[in-house]
């Protein structure tokens, strides 16, 4: 494609055509931010001022659309924020109804937006919230730690982590405290760790507006300490094989290597495992070379392997 050959004067005039159209872009764009516009997002709901000795369940979503009036600025900013808006709902007017109008808090909610935002909710929908009520139980559950951490070498847990409390309290509907089992903790995350491990973690957010749970983090203990491998080898015995006059295992130990702490490294011995194989295996499924199974470990010893994993048999009925 040729190129254009323009005169000077000609480059001129190209020159102020384009300037001219971006100055007109520039004029239309602080125009069109300078306007008020109404558009839609959606928030989720959390709830305040909860009335005493009633549990509650909200007979719908959690997340409502909010109508805002603001300006282009204020429009294009919220289109470029990947954060959900979250708004607090009064439920102090729950008292002596089941339901809440939207209508009757804007003003509330509006108070919830900064003042140099100049963002204003005009409506919410659905404007009315349901609620069914029941009578409000409490139970005490286990608390899980969750933790992902990264030791040392040669470092690991030597013992049982202790949690306290051990135990949370969570109130609400009896329909749903009977379905929560346990609660977790955040995940604690620590790297590098060599020597003991005490801190105090939050409890993970509870994610039912309905539930309250007492306390809201708990204190951890995680022994941590120097960990060496030992092999052992250990007497392999048959179960189940009461119906056979003898039973000849080839071979007749199996070699655990177990990771222990040096303090423990003592008290490894060859009877404190067990070790066996199932003659069922081969009676009801006709298994050949029968699998190794560990009936029995220490606490404070980890299995790392077991040398052979399967092993040959002869029977003599």
């Amino acid at each position: 494609m040729p190129a254009l050959n323009l005169n000077k004067t000609q480059r001129r005039k190209l020159s102020i055509f384009i300037k001219c159209i971006i100055f007109s872009f520039l004029a239309w764009a602080l125009f069109a931010v300078s306007n008020t516009y109404i558009y839609t997002v959606k928030s989720r709901l959390q709830y305040v001022n909860v009335p005493e000795n009633r549990a509650f369940h909200p007979l719908q979503s959690d997340t409502v659309n909010l109508r805002l009036e603001a300006s282009g600025w204020q429009l294009l900013f919220s289109t470029l924020q990947s954060t959900s808006q979250t708004i607090q709902v009064d439920l102090s007017g729950l008292e002596n109804r089941n339901w809440i109008v939207f209508t009757n808090q804007l003003g509330f909610i509006n108070r919830q937006f900064p003042t140099n935002t100049n963002r204003r909710v005009v409506s919410v929908s659905p404007d009315t919230l349901y609620f069914d009520f029941s009578k409000q139980t409490e139970r005490k559950v286990p608390v899980i730690p969750v933790y992902n951490i990264q030791f040392d070498k040669q470092y690991n847990i030597i013992d049982e982590p202790t949690i306290s409390p051990e135990y949370v309290t969570i109130t609400g509907p009896l329909e749903d405290v009977v379905q929560i089992e346990h609660w977790e903790t955040d995940t604690m995350k620590i790297s590098n760790a060599n020597g003991d491990i005490r801190a105090v973690v939050h409890l993970k957010q509870n994610q039912r507006s309905n539930i309250n749970v007492y306390p809201t983090s708990v204190e951890i203990n995680i022994p941590v300490g120097e960990v060496t491998e030992k092999i052992l080898e250990v007497p392999l015995k048959a179960e189940n094989a009461n119906q056979f006059s003898s039973v000849k295992l080839l071979p007749g130990k199996v070699r655990l290597t177990v990771m222990v702490s040096l303090r423990d490294f003592g008290k490894v011995t060859n009877g404190a495992f067990e070790a066996v194989v199932n003659m069922d295996d081969w009676i009801d499924h006709d298994i050949k070379n029968l699998p190794v199974i560990i009936t029995r470990v220490p606490d404070f010893c980890k299995l790392v392997k077991v040398e052979p994993q399967n092993v040959d048999f002869f029977v003599r009925k």
